[in-house]
């Protein structure tokens, strides 16, 4: 399959289709490149600023962890304990539970794996699409990996890592494969997002029984629904509103916790404390069996939240979430596990709700409240990561249009998803009342994190090699530990399948169909798009006027193609008599980068001889940008548009060749004589800047600027066509803009598999019909709004 990467690969002899600065102005500027790089590393915090940085972690990133305690016990022995050997057996696996997995794989190991501090299986994604070429949608150009932000390393042909990149990259099989691995893992994520507050609710609900022990079961489920709608309902309002009081709830609750622990070890049976030798796993299973292995899946309850830890990763740095790991989780955790051990010691058969009858009787009510009130910021923190996880999904083309909406000024990552956070409620009270019981919905969120965590040890592995290129040996022993310790947990889950375990299997089922569907028809509609686009001979022989009338204004035609006349243009121009007077091709593509510097945005280029007021803009956006919140988009298009007016007088070469590269040539001109070009109605009251991309293409960009063209521009060294131009665009601007968008159909070809036709002509269509309209995504009004409607049989 041709792809837009590939074309145009001369650089020397051949002339782009882009201006470039000359070397004397790309050196300075090289050095602003480094200057602006900094900006999206890891910052160093002194010891205060790092402190305050992990307490505030604690409300975002470990609630759900933090919550486990009221549920782990009771899902191990789910029908009653039967020797006390075994709570100690139990307590040692919980303990180097939590030792190997959240402390040593997930808080030092899988944490430093981040994209620029984005954590999650999508941002692992992005980060070996940047390594190696994964992207099974070619629309990237050689000139994106010039972004500040489009970090990657390189390493020599002959390494480990060179070999298995070649190997990935060898045919489309192999990278299809780790696209719906990566979706597997995004898909059980969100069935996180729904079994979380299930179960953390249900279980802080259920210590109302504990006073009340004639009161139903059924009561307990109504006020875990009530909760549970009242806590989806709020999500509107964004976490950064409430978000001042997560942090101190939670840090509470780890005391509180972690002192009742002590306070039961003190009173009941300070032995469990042996349960720190390993030797008791060998003994628990030895004596229990198959019993003990499959109560494995209730245990593995204990490191829940991990994934989630690692899908909040964006709001604060790595170091911050491993000092309040250290400092604050972990110990407090051991604290509450061993003092529940120590209870059960003595009361094994209150092990139905023995988080609850642990506590002292003085401080019930109060502890009661601040778990339900925990339960509430855990389940907030993977609702938050599910719209977080959704929105990159759209970004990376796996998921339908949807509104997103922006709930923080200050926080790029708080985000509300309305149709996702209706349905996860839905989804939530329907598991909440369906089952009723701790038990089965353990079941499911152990399968849920289980599959997500082998997915994360899979990609892991070629992190480490393309990435940080690790030698092969240590990947080995990373990936063949990781395994052991999962994949027997995991194989405990299997047990458990049929009472509960198959709910994270439906439900990521739906979402993989629904992301893979929708990602293999964005998929087919953009090879279809990028053989049928128009040639650039047949645009230019068509001539200044392009064969119709020219009539004032500017045509915004929004395609998908970065490089070529879209086949829509002609759809077009073949049927109305006219066109408006400058044309300009809008692609808005993401790339497998977090964000998009606001002045490494827009890459602006000519399409054809001056006369033709022909351009091309392409907008390019991270996973974690919205475009829906760039406002003033179409100002910003202008002002780019107008700064490559004026600075093409101080550029050489110049080509209509649909590719984006070309080739630099040294000059004698200086830096300081070149910026004497521009003018002054151009540098007055503005900061102008100039992002170079390697000899392949110009990125203007800067702070607003005034586009008032007058007759000082001759004086300030504009030739006279380009003055006219700049007025000849400005004039046109202020006619009107009108936006073109294509209306398109997409159908199976005939003679297409059964498959084909209804992952195409059925779940591709509907999924179409029900998201959002693209003007919508746009922003464009409805007034300067032209539809064109066309069919395409892939």
């Amino acid at each position: 399959m041709a792809s837009e990467s590939d074309s145009g690969e001369h650089r020397n002899g051949s002339k782009g289709g882009m201006w470039i600065l000359e070397q004397k102005l790309d050196q300075p500027l090289e050095e602003e490149a480094v200057k602006l790089s900094h900006l999206y590393r890891e910052k160093k915090f002194s010891a205060f600023v790092l402190l305050g940085l992990a307490f505030q972690s604690l409300g975002v990133v470990y609630g759900d962890l933090g919550t486990s305690p009221l549920y782990v016990f009771y899902n191990t022995f789910p029908q009653g304990i039967d020797d006390t050997e075994d709570i100690i057996g139990a307590l040692s696996l919980i303990i180097y539970s939590l030792t190997l997995i959240p402390l040593l794989k997930y808080v030092f190991i899988v944490c430093r794996a981040n994209d620029n501090n984005q954590g999650g299986t999508l941002a692992l994604y992005s980060l070996l699409c940047r390594h190696a070429k994964l992207r099974t949608i070619p629309n990237q150009h050689r000139t994106d990996e010039e972004l500040t932000t489009y970090s990657r390393s390189t390493f020599s042909d002959h390494s480990f890592a060179a070999k298995t990149k070649r190997w990935l990259e060898a045919d489309s099989f192999k990278r299809n494969a780790l696209l719906v691995l990566v979706l597997v893992g995004t898909c059980m994520v969100i069935g996180d997002g729904i079994l979380t507050p299930a179960i953390s609710v249900l279980s802080a609900s259920g210590g109302i029984k504990v006073d009340h022990p004639k009161m139903s079961s059924g009561v307990v489920t109504i006020v875990a629904v009530i909760i549970l709608v009242g806590m989806f309902s709020m999500q509107h309002y964004g976490t950064d509103r409430v978000g001042w009081l997560f942090a101190p709830i939670v840090l509470l609750w780890f005391l509180v916790i972690g002192g009742i622990g002590i306070f039961n070890l003190y009173k009941y049976d300070r032995s469990v404390l042996k349960a720190f030798n390993p030797l008791y796993i060998y003994r628990y299973f030895r004596r229990t069996k198959k019993t003990g292995w499959i109560s494995l899946g209730g245990i593995m309850l204990c490191i829940t939240g991990t994934e989630a830890l690692f899908a909040d990763l964006a709001h604060f740095p790595v170091i911050a979430i491993q000092v309040a790991f250290t400092i604050i989780v972990f110990p407090c955790l051991l604290l509450a596990y061993c003092g529940q051990a120590a209870y059960l010691m003595v009361n094994k058969d209150h092990v139905y709700d023995c988080f609850y009858r642990s506590i002292p009787e003085r401080i019930y009510w109060p502890v009661f409240l601040l778990a339900t009130l925990a339960a509430i910021v855990a389940s907030q923190a993977t609702i938050s990561a599910t719209f977080s996880i959704i929105n990159q999904a759209h970004a990376l083309g796996c998921f339908p249009r949807i509104k997103v909406v922006h709930t923080s000024k200050r926080f790029l990552g708080q985000i509300y998803v309305p149709d996702v956070n209706w349905l996860l409620m839905l989804l939530c009270i329907a598991v909440t009342a369906g089952f009723g019981n701790q038990s089965q919905i353990g079941n499911a969120y152990g399968t849920a994190v289980g599959v997500v965590m082998l997915v994360t040890t899979l990609i892991m592995t070629l992190v480490m090699l393309l990435v940080w290129h690790c030698h092969w040996i240590i990947v080995l022993v990373f990936t063949s530990l990781s395994l052991i310790v999962e994949c027997t947990y995991f194989s405990a889950l299997l047990f458990k399948i049929d009472q509960g375990g198959w709910v994270p299997l439906a439900i990521a089922s739906v979402f993989l169909l629904i992301m893979y569907t929708w990602h293999y028809g964005t998929l087919k509609r953009y090879e279809f798009e990028l053989h049928s686009k128009v040639s650039l001979a047949w645009i230019l022989g068509l001539g200044p006027s392009l064969g119709l009338v020219r009539v004032p204004g500017v045509g915004l035609v929004y395609t998908e193609l970065a490089n070529g006349v879209p086949r829509i243009f002609s759809h077009f121009i073949t049927n109305l008599p006219a066109v408006h007077s400058v044309v300009i091709f809008i692609c808005v593509k993401y790339l497998p980068v977090y964000t998009v510097p606001e002045d490494e945005r827009f890459l602006v280029k000519r399409i054809g001889p001056r006369n033709y007021h022909m351009f091309r803009c392409v907008a390019r956006y991270g996973y974690k940008d919205l475009h829906k919140k760039d406002e003033g988009f179409e100002v910003k298009l202008f002002e780019h548009l107008f700064m490559f007016v004026r600075l093409e007088s101080m550029m050489e070469g110049c080509s209509d060749s649909e590719d984006y590269s070309s080739y630099s040539q040294k000059t004698r001109r200086s830096r300081d004589f070149q910026m004497k070009d521009i003018p002054q109605t151009l540098t007055a009251n503005s900061d102008i800047t100039v992002s170079v991309t390697s000899g392949d293409s110009i990125v203007p960009a800067g702070s607003p600027l005034r586009t008032t063209v007058t007759s000082s521009g001759l004086d300030s060294g504009l030739t006279e066509g380009e003055v006219y131009e700049l007025e000849f665009l400005s004039r046109s601007r202020d006619t009107g803009v009108v936006h073109i968008l294509g209306n398109t159909v997409v159908r199976a070809r005939r003679g297409s598999s059964i498959v084909k036709k209804i992952a195409i002509d059925y779940i591709y269509a509907f999924l179409r019909k029900i998201c959002r309209e693209r003007s919508v995504i746009f922003n464009v009004p409805h007034e300067s709004l032209l539809n064109v409607g066309q069919i395409f049989y892939l």
